[in-house]
């Protein structure tokens, strides 16, 4: 069972990159991290003991931070606009 299909991938590079093709800006990635974040963050709450998967959640958490650090420093609207659209708090 693979929670992140080919087409969810593209839907979310569409809805948040440029096109659907879009696999390298900073707006498609994060769209991808937070779905697969609060995917693990589903898991975990019926898996309280599984320390990889908590371990996975955590860098990813981190990455995801890294990258609207960068879009913060770069481009103020785009990071607005992103935290906005998906709904983070900040």
């Amino acid at each position: 069972m693979n929670y992140l299909t080919a087409e969810k991938k593209a839907e979310l590079f569409a809805n948040y990159g440029k096109s659907n093709s879009d696999t390298g800006s900073p707006e498609s990635q994060i769209a991808l991290f937070s779905y697969r974040i609060s995917h693990l963050t589903g898991h975990l709450k019926s898996h309280k003991k599984d320390f990889g998967t908590q371990r996975a959640l955590l860098k990813l958490v981190g990455k995801r931070r890294k990258m609207l650090d960068y879009l913060k420093e770069n481009d103020i609207e785009r990071y607005r606009a992103i935290v906005k659209a998906l709904n983070l708090r900040k």
